[in-house]
């Protein structure tokens, strides 16, 4: 799988036709609560203006269309079963409008509403219900192998239809608002074409798929549709409208929360490139005086919207703590030259074992700080978070507790875990609050150029947050900005080995951040003060262990 949610291209022909067919649809028709609204549909399309209906289908607007713009109540046209050949029928039939037969693509929703759409193949496929595009959604994503327990559904649709409905709604306000209809029917309740499809297909998805739809859900169905035909063309187009004006009014009217200007005309552009009609079929157009046309700047279709489709979970989240017991390995991967530093990463020794589990694309590893290559992590262990991407499964408790065992019980045992379960997006949260208010606990084997005294033992553990200034160590100059920094050490003590004068073990509890190394050592006087400055001899650090991390909000 790629690293990127994978998207699925709507694209083998006969398998649509095979799942949309007219039993496939009836074996579904008990998904939907009520009957086809018929008789709604009928009262409906005759309260609307017949010679508007009419000159709407004409320029080649769908039916769907036709009914959301004049903002039909309770969205009837949108019933899962109601084919588009269905509509059209009622809507020609009350208008007296007679098509020509052949099968067109809406000029205004370019097909979306017609469950109309090109695949990756460039070949049409067409249905003729919301059920039918429901029903391809539905097989996609349990081929995908998603566990769900809900979704959201989005929908992007290409800016040329925003501007073909803007250029429409224009065209109908300057024919026609001075028809008592107007004002009444159209700019308060057109609804927008996503809005319809999301309304059309949701009931019957969550049916297919019988879960509910949440627009909190952690599971995504996304369909995109882009056209061939570039939006900066509708606005080339619209350089070209002479403004007049119309009436009282001039300027910008709200049509769905789209603008729409109310003063363009459409005079400088032929009739190839301008949709404009009567009321009457197409080709009567010349016997027409001009006031009575209502005058669209909108190109004819030739092609539907090409639709891509996606499914895929929004991040799930593993927590918990690390341990690290060898003295090589880091904890990210780490190449340099092409040469691999370490013989494992803490990250994909704990990734390559939860990803599976969880069926994801891939994962990213997150961590409160870091420890060099060469110090253990033991005590506690380090909070981490693993952040998978689209994954399949969520593990139950069950399946993280056997996670945590086969890490734990690896042959090379370099890594173990504690405490890890599943956790929300509050976990990175948590991560994020607790790095900034966290303290760690360190051992370390020093060797000093004198003998150790019972005096030096004293004075070290008489440190009670000492302030020291640490600028940015040598070692890590060449990848990091020269700063100074203040840090806390929070307490020490020194444990001595038996046998040994110069070596001793320190344990201390120092601010996050803090160079162990460097207060130690002192860096060449670049931390102030060190171990070797407080006993005023030589001191160098051989061995590092992080012994605890404290981090009381994770």
């Amino acid at each position: 799988m790629s690293n990127e949610v994978e998207s699925v291209q709507v694209s083998d022909v006969t398998e649509v036709n095979q799942l949309s067919s007219s039993t496939a649809v009836e074996s579904h028709a008990g998904s939907c609560d009520d009957e086809m609204p018929l008789q709604l549909l009928n009262e409906a399309v005759r309260s609307m203006p017949n010679h508007v209906v009419k000159a709407l289908l004409s320029i080649g607007v769908c039916s769907r269309c036709v009914l959301r713009i004049f903002g039909t109540e309770d969205r009837i046209y949108c019933h899962p079963l109601l084919s588009q050949s269905m509509l059209r029928s009622i809507l020609e039939e009350v208008a007296g409008f007679k098509s020509e037969g052949n099968f067109q693509i809406c000029s205004i929703c370019l097909g979306i509403l017609q469950f109309c759409y090109c695949d990756d193949k460039e070949t049409m496929v067409k249905m003729e219900s919301p059920n039918d595009m429901a029903l391809i959604i539905a097989q996609l994503v349990k081929k995908e192998g998603h566990q769900i327990d809900g979704f959201s559904l989005e929908v992007s649709v290409p800016q040329l239809i925003l501007e073909n409905e803007s250029s429409l709604l224009s065209g109908m306000k300057m024919r026609y608002e001075s028809e008592p209809w107007f004002q009444e029917r159209l700019l308060s309740k057109c609804v927008s074409v996503k809005d319809v499809l999301k309304f059309a297909i949701t009931k019957p998805l969550e049916t297919l798929l019988d879960v509910k739809s949440s627009t909190a859900g952690c599971f995504r169905i996304r369909l995109t549709y882009t056209h061939k035909r570039a939006s900066d063309n509708s606005v080339e187009r619209n350089q070209g409208f002479k403004r007049r004006k119309i009436g009282k009014e001039n300027g910008l009217h709200n049509v769905n929360d789209e603008p729409v200007i109310t003063n363009k005309v459409c005079s400088d552009y032929s009739t190839d490139e301008t949709i404009c009609v009567t009321g009457r079929s197409s080709n009567l157009l010349q016997d027409q005086e001009p006031s009575e046309q209502l005058t669209v700047p909108i190109d004819k279709v030739s092609e539907p919207c090409q639709l891509v489709y996606l499914c895929y979970r929004t991040h799930i989240y593993l927590c918990g703590r690390y341990l690290k017991f060898s003295r090589n390995v880091s904890q990210t991967r780490w190449i340099i030259d092409e040469e691999r530093m370490g013989e494992a990463s803490v990250e994909e020794i704990i990734g390559s074992n939860i990803l599976p589990m969880c069926q994801g694309d891939n994962y990213k590893f997150h961590a409160a700080g870091r420890e060099d290559i060469d110090v253990r992590m033991l005590g506690s262990g380090r909070p981490f978070l693993l952040e998978i991407q689209n994954a399949r499964q969520v593990p139950s408790e069950e399946t993280v507790n056997e996670i945590e065992s086969k890490i734990n019980g690896l042959e090379n045992k370099l890594v173990g875990v504690k405490n890890l379960k599943v956790v929300g997006s509050q976990g990175w949260t948590l991560m994020r609050e607790g790095e900034a208010e966290k303290q760690k606990q360190y051992c370390a084997l020093v060797w000093i150029s004198r003998p150790l005294e019972d005096e030096d033992v004293q004075s070290i553990s008489l440190v009670n947050d000492m302030k020291i200034l640490q600028k940015t160590p040598i070692r890590v100059l060449h990848r990091r900005s020269p700063l100074e920094r203040e840090k806390i050490i929070h307490w020490m003590k020194i444990e001595r080995i038996a046998g040994s004068s110069q070596y001793f073990l320190l344990h201390l509890c120092t601010q996050a951040g803090t160079y162990i190394k460097e207060f130690v050592h002192g860096d060449l006087g670049r931390t102030q003060p060190s171990i070797g400055s407080i006993l005023g001899c030589r001191a160098e650090i051989l061995r590092l262990d992080v012994t605890d991390v404290k981090m009381d909000s994770f």
